[in-house]
């Protein structure tokens, strides 16, 4: 394999309305100063698999392009920016906080079943009353209680979960969206989280772009 040293990034991305997941892998990068090209596949249309298939070996997004390499799944993508951006402090430098944090983000990444089946990510929608089905407040507690337990431990030195912007917080950016779409109720400190969050200016930027795309999935619309 060649050296990717000096190969551009290219990152492939589905619709930013609805990929809560390329929003993950989006945000790693850019919050790391790592510039990609995006290239957006548009999900849930006839022939979105097999343009995906030439791509990503896993048919999903988002996949990052690195050279000769390719890294799908958005953890891995955050992984290797971290390794990419050592300077970016993608994760905490305490040992202690950082295995919390790579535990409270393979818990976003292998559960919440209900809370991402019955309040799918959709920026530019509101749905108050829509997704309360069994299992999603069960979900949603748990997501506070995350929230308050890393910050309480770990958010002293800034906004975010763990003080600085890490990995972490790009894993449960998608969940302050789907908490505003579906007017989820927050106490003070969980509103303060989730407003630190759509406060930043690369949220912003994806959520400017999530307004203004034309495309359509009816199974995330109510």
């Amino acid at each position: 394999m060649a050296d990717t040293a000096d190969s551009p990034l290219t990152l492939i991305i589905g619709n930013k309305n609805y990929s809560s997941w390329s929003l993950r892998a989006w945000l790693i990068l850019r919050q790391a100063g790592l510039k990609a090209e995006e290239i957006l596949v548009a999900l849930s249309e006839p022939g979105s698999k097999s343009e995906l298939l030439k791509r990503s070996p896993s048919g999903k997004v988002p996949c990052l392009v690195h050279g000769d390499l390719t890294v799908w799944d958005s953890l891995a993508i955050g992984e290797y920016a971290a390794e990419l951006a050592p300077e970016a402090g993608l994760w905490p430098q305490d040992r202690a906080a950082r295995a919390l944090a790579r535990s409270v983000s393979a818990e976003m990444h292998s559960g919440f079943t209900a809370l991402r089946t019955h309040m799918p990510m959709n920026i530019r929608s509101s749905f108050p009353k829509e997704g309360r089905k069994p299992g999603v407040q069960e979900d949603i507690d748990r997501v506070k209680a995350i929230w308050r337990l890393c910050i309480s431990r770990h958010g002293g030195d800034g906004p975010f979960l763990f003080g600085r912007f890490t990995i972490a917080d790009a894993m449960y950016a998608p969940v302050v969206s789907r908490f505003r779409t579906y007017a989820v109720d927050l106490g003070e400190q969980e509103k303060a989280y989730a407003d630190a969050i759509w406060s930043m200016e690369a949220m912003k930027e994806w959520v400017e772009a999530a307004e203004n795309e034309p495309m359509v999935i009816d199974d995330a619309e109510f």
